[in-house]
C-alpha cells in the first residue's frame, strides 16, 4: 500500500460578514458560528493540524479542539477595496466582471487565478508529509483546492458551494489528489 496524505478541509464558522452577505475582513466569529464549531464535531484522528492566520478560522480552530499551526497560504481571497462592503454594493460591472472572468481582480486585490495557484502551490507542498491533517480555512480556499484536485478550469470556482463548517477530504497518492468527500 502506498503512503498517502489525507487531508481535510474544515471551513471556518459563521461570521456576520457571511450572514450580512458582505466582504470578510479579519472578523471573529458570531454567536451562530461558536456553536457551529465546537470540540464535538468529530474530524477523527489528527496527525497534524493547520489554520489560516484569520481570526475566524484560529477559533473555528480551537472550538474544535485542534492546536493549528498558522499557515499563510491558506489565507482568504484578498478582495482588495471590496473588504467590508455588502455584495449588492459593487457596481455590477465589476461584479459581472469578477464572477465571469476569473483573471480579473476589479478589486484591486487577488483573482480567483491567483487564489488557485496559491492554494495548487500549497497542495503541492504537502507532497513531503504523510498521515492525517486537518486544515481550517475559508470557502474560497477549499473551492480552490477543489478546482485543483480536479484539474478543473478556474471558471468552475463559483460552482462550488462550501457551508461553515463544512470538511471536505482529499487524498494524495503519489502525485494526484483526488477528492474524497465533501459535507
Amino acid at each position: 500500500m502506498s503512503e498517502v496524505v489525507r487531508l481535510t478541509l474544515v471551513s471556518h464558522a459563521m461570521t456576520d460578514a457571511m450572514a450580512a452577505g458582505r466582504f470578510p475582513r479579519d472578523e471573529p466569529l458570531n454567536a451562530l458560528g461558536q456553536r457551529q464549531a465546537d470540540a464535538t464535531v468529530d474530524l477523527g484522528v489528527v496527525d497534524a493540524a493547520l489554520c489560516a492566520p484569520e481570526k475566524r478560522t484560529r477559533q473555528t480552530a480551537e472550538l474544535l479542539g485542534l492546536r493549528a499551526e498558522t499557515e499563510p497560504r491558506l489565507s482568504d481571497l484578498n478582495c482588495g477595496a471590496w473588504r467590508g462592503s455588502v455584495l449588492n454594493g459593487v457596481g455590477p460591472t465589476e461584479l459581472t466582471l469578477w464572477l465571469t472572468d476569473p483573471a480579473q481582480a476589479p478589486h484591486g486585490g487577488e483573482s480567483i487565478v491567483d487564489l488557485v495557484v496559491r492554494v495548487g502551490s500549497w497542495l503541492d507542498s504537502l507532497s513531503d508529509r504523510r498521515g492525517r491533517l486537518v486544515a481550517v480555512t475559508h470557502p474560497s480556499v477549499i473551492r480552490a483546492a477543489i478546482v485543483v484536485a480536479l484539474s478543473a478550469p478556474s471558471k468552475s470556482f463559483w460552482r462550488i458551494d462550501v457551508g461553515p463548517v463544512s470538511r471536505t477530504a482529499l487524498h494524495l497518492r503519489g502525485n494526484a489528489w483526488t477528492l474524497r468527500s465533501t459535507g
